[in-house]
């Protein structure tokens, strides 16, 4: 009992911790995923996709994305939003892994009929 007990214990804090690792990755693609979708909108700015992104990290990261920033990018074509943070940790003094989720996307726009 005193060796499979501490395995046990160690199996369930590694499953756990790696729920939340995708629970938080799951969050940071989301908060990406609307920023770029805010971001290629018609005649809508960069500024607009990383507050999009902001806001969404705001309402749903809670203490399981910490750190968190937010970049965009356009090449005047498509556009890129990236959201970086450390996922929860369950272990006292160690800092949770580190999550990188990115979107693109076309920017929006008129274009003609015909060549």
């Amino acid at each position: 009992m005193a060796i499979v007990l501490p395995a046990i214990v160690v199996l369930t804090l590694a499953v756990v911790q790696a729920g939340l690792w995708f629970l938080a990755r799951g969050i940071a693609l989301t908060a990406a995923r609307e920023g770029a979708a805010a971001a290629r909108s018609y005649h809508a700015s960069l500024g607009e996709g990383r507050e999009r992104a902001r806001s969404v990290l705001d309402r749903t990261a809670g203490d399981l994305l910490t750190g968190t920033s937010v970049q965009a990018a356009s090449t005047g074509e498509r556009v890129r939003v990236e959201v970086s943070g450390r996922a929860l940790s369950l272990l006292p003094g160690v800092s949770g892994l580190q999550i990188t989720q990115a979107a693109t996307g076309p920017v929006e726009r008129y274009t003609s009929t015909g060549g």
